[in-house]
């Protein structure tokens, strides 16, 4: 689920939020970033939570439907049931595995926070793809796991107040929404009728090597944080501390510590994933600053023989 980008990001957030808070210990530093880290996979557990709380909301609303007196817009429906009866929100709301794991992290946030998914509903039975799913004649797996994605990216994430919750929630939720619902909507997309249970539960990080790799590069960018400070320094000779930004000055030092303590991650790499984030979470001239400081760095350390780079990428 996580790539390597959004690790460095987890690094940056963990650096950024304590330097703030003045904290100066390691271990709460790597106990932040583990912390930080596990709760990418709690909110894409929510997530799809939701949709397991959405499914059931409707169903109740389905039966009390019928015992009203008076119509509306969904008796004129051939099946009333049909969005209950979605083949893929079945597959979710009865699958063993994902119960079990939101039972034992107790993640029942939108049962005890109901008027959430009554919003979604009422906004859901309202809109036209809601309609255009309940009135159509075909109906199959494709169909059902069409209108399921399209009910989240155009209803589920977009909505105003959920964000607001996830972002009071946790800290770091805020930045970490919009790859879980990237992330959601393409496992869903991959969903097959007889996709195991597992398959909704996939790994949070590809392989252990990507936690070594987090806390290695919080810990060595920590503890060498006067070296990084003075290897800047000497490249903005004529910029006061002030001048530069946190987020680039925390950027500046994480990649120079992957340029000298992470031989197997290419310079080109680094450069182009520093600069990414810079892009997404720093000023609009952030970017061009950090290049032309790493670009110097770059070629200072391989005519020195500082960087020593080895591994398949660099052939």
């Amino acid at each position: 689920m996580l790539t390597r980008r959004h690790i460095r990001v987890k690094v940056m957030q963990s650096i950024y939020a304590l330097t703030q808070s003045r904290e100066e210990s390691l271990e709460k530093q790597l106990k932040f970033l583990n912390v930080s880290i596990a709760n990418v996979y709690t909110l894409y557990l929510l997530q799809l939570g939701f949709l397991v709380e959405l499914r059931q909301l409707a169903e109740k609303y389905v039966s009390h439907a019928s015992k009203k007196y008076l119509e509306d817009k969904q008796d004129h429906y051939p099946n009333k049931e049909k969005f209950v009866q979605n083949r893929l929100l079945l597959q979710v709301a009865n699958n063993t595995l994902v119960q079990k794991e939101l039972s034992k992290r107790k993640l029942n946030d939108w049962y005890l926070n109901e008027d959430y998914v009554k919003i979604v509903h009422k906004e859901l039975i309202g809109s036209d793809l809601y309609d255009g799913y309940m009135t159509s004649k075909t109906d199959g797996y494709v169909e059902d796991k069409e209108l399921v994605m399209e009910v989240f990216k155009a209803v589920i994430a977009p909505n105003e107040k959920i964000y607001d919750y996830f972002e009071d929630e946790k800290l770091t939720w805020a930045d970490d929404i919009p790859i879980v619902n990237t992330f959601l909507v393409k496992r869903l997309k991959k969903a097959k009728p007889d996709s195991p249970n597992s398959f909704f539960l996939p790994r949070l990080l590809k392989d252990e090597q990507d936690m070594v790799f987090a806390k290695d590069l919080l810990t060595k960018t920590v503890l060498h944080n006067a070296q990084w400070e003075k290897e800047i320094q000497m490249k903005t000779p004529n910029w006061d501390k002030d001048r530069i930004a946190e987020i680039d000055h925390i950027l500046l030092k994480m990649a120079i510590c992957e340029f000298i303590h992470f031989p197997s991650i290419p310079e080109k790499v680094t450069i182009n994933e520093y600069l990414e984030i810079a892009k997404e979470y720093s000023t609009p001239k952030s970017s061009i600053f950090i290049n032309g400081i790493l670009d110097k760095l770059v070629k200072e350390y391989k005519s020195t023989g500082k960087m020593q780079k080895v591994g398949r990428g660099l052939l």
